[in-house]
């Protein structure tokens, strides 16, 4: 079957490799519809330990984490529910010896990896969306332990901070949205969200304001830079940051240690594969189950951009879209 590979020196090549014919135990086979190209895909690829650990590679070199599809065959231990079903794969919840990765015909990965999409979906919409619901889904789980009440969200508008305001609401949790422009806050004020601020001249005092009234103490961070600069004074007292992503490039963060000190401000990275929802089998699969009955909320689907067959691999990893959608492999 086709597939795309990993080389030595990190780079990427469409190959033939043998395909799987026998799931392992706890293990599918799906039938790829597409799989989405993340931010994380072109990171990891060129720097690995940008995600605080080793990813490695799966079985035959086969890149890809994000993708959906039709599952064909089943191994010992899987539940019955998963026959024949759509699924959207995040293949890093779970890794083994026998997982292939998903920028393949045929995946084989374990089913606590997959989360059963509902019948009158299309799977190719979804190709890219586990890796957002999950994040969120976690982050959540990991801030209310922490005993925080609200939070903000400094990519309002991004999929994974879309799906994080989707899930906070439905577990009616206040949360700040913060979005680069109005065009940005409008959208988001269309869906229902009440707390948007677009982060212009003169923010930070709206911001200060509404997350003291909300208590809004725990920040995920998928932007840094600049903006985490500017809004860190006026975060509420004992605020946690939980630093996701780099949205904002190489600018670094600026602060004077007497934040820190006055507000009792801890700053920590937050990483899927450290929470306790994806380390723990239970709380994964119950994390699956939860997302399965929201899935279809128009949020949570894939922003898809142009798609590119797997002999295009060079075009479609430069492919930019100025909106945030996706290159799809197909």
């Amino acid at each position: 079957m086709k597939a795309i590979c990993v080389t030595p020196e990190r780079t990427l090549e469409a190959r033939d490799i043998p395909a799987p014919a026998n799931p392992a135990p706890d293990h599918l086979l799906v039938r790829m519809a597409a799989s989405a190209i993340n931010h994380g895909d072109k990171v990891f690829l060129q720097q690995p330990a940008a995600a605080g650990l080793a990813l490695g590679t799966t079985r035959f070199d086969v890149w890809g984490a994000s993708g959906a599809g039709t599952v064909i065959a089943v191994g010992e231990g899987v539940p019955d529910e998963y026959a024949g079903k759509q699924v959207a794969i995040y293949r890093s919840l779970g890794r083994t010896p026998h997982t292939l990765g998903l920028w393949c015909e045929t995946a084989e990965v374990p089913f606590t990896s997959c989360l059963i999409l509902p019948d009158h979906v299309r799977a190719k919409d979804y190709c890219g969306s586990l890796v957002n619901a999950m994040t969120a889904y976690a982050f959540l789980e990991e801030a209310m332990a922490a005993g925080h009440q609200g939070i903000i969200v400094t990519a309002g508008n991004a999929a994974t901070g879309l799906a994080l305001a989707v899930l906070a609401r439905q577990r009616r949790i206040p949360t700040i949205l913060l979005v680069r422009d109005e065009a940005a806050g409008a959208n988001l004020r269309s869906q229902g969200f009440e707390h948007v601020i677009v982060t212009t001249d003169g923010f930070t005092g709206q911001l200060g304001e509404l997350a003291a009234e909300l208590r809004a103490t725990a920040v995920f961070d998928g932007v840094g830079g600049e903006l985490l600069t500017r809004l860190i004074p006026v975060l509420p007292m004992h605020a946690t940051v939980y630093c996701f992503g780099f949205l904002g490039g190489a600018v670094p963060v600026t602060l004077h240690t007497a934040e820190l000190m006055k507000r009792d401000l801890t700053i920590r990275r937050f990483s899927n594969f450290e929470s306790a929802t994806v380390r723990e089998r239970e709380r994964l699969i119950a994390a699956l189950n939860a997302l399965a009955g929201i899935i279809d909320h128009p949020a949570f689907a894939t922003r898809l951009g142009a798609e590119f067959s797997y002999q295009q691999i060079d075009e479609a990893m430069a492919y930019a879209s100025p909106d945030g959608r996706k290159a799809i492999l197909v």
